[in-house]
């Protein structure tokens, strides 16, 4: 089942929590920013292991999209967590996991 998100501002936010046994094959981020790009960085953490980014640093162009396909992860109990963080207070992405 998919799962949508809107994000705003520079917090670090929790997308998909480790123990939750979800399981995503692909991520589209969209910028819905009025006329700014977006700075986002995605990542996947597990407590004593670290973070480990699926993209860090990458500018979204206003109106524009990023897809990751492909991907296999798994959020069951005791593994990774899935993470966003954006690179301004008004920044805005809306997310689809699938």
């Amino acid at each position: 089942m998919a799962q949508y998100f809107n994000i705003t501002g520079v917090l670090t936010q929790e997308l998909i929590a480790a123990g939750s046994n979800v399981k995503a094959s692909s991520i589209w981020l969209t910028n819905i920013h009025a006329s700014d790009a977006v700075t986002v960085d995605l990542y996947l953490e597990k407590k004593l292991k670290g973070k480990f980014y699926l993209t860090k640093g990458k500018s979204i162009a206003n109106a524009s999209y990023l897809l990751l396909e492909k991907l296999n992860f798994n959020t069951k109990a005791g593994e990774f967590g899935l993470y966003i963080k954006l690179n301004a207070a008004d920044s805005a992405v809306d997310v689809i996991i699938k």
